[in-house]
């Protein structure tokens, strides 16, 4: 099983239509909120290199992370294998 981190903010349309996209394929994901901790908005800094949101970082079996900044289904699909 895949975990899949999402650095959001609570206003970002294109963080709703990814939660949602993940909702619609029942795949669990975690959320933090940049716009409510600072240490979190540091954190999204330091892991993407700057605040754009969404920032999903999905970490596979083996450990092996796959980050992608924007909604983009495309990467998101073959990150999760949902890829036809």
């Amino acid at each position: 099983m895949k975990n899949i981190v999402i650095y959001s903010t609570h206003t970002c349309g294109f963080c709703n239509m990814l939660k949602k996209y993940l909702d619609d394929h029942g795949i669990a994901y975690s959320v933090k909120y940049a716009d409510e901790d600072q240490a979190l908005a540091q954190e999204l800094y330091e892991k993407s290199g700057q605040l754009g949101v969404p920032f999903t970082i999905i970490t596979d079996e083996s450990g092996q992370e796959t980050s992608i900044l924007g909604f983009d289904r495309s990467k998101v699909d073959a990150a999760l294998g949902l890829a036809k």
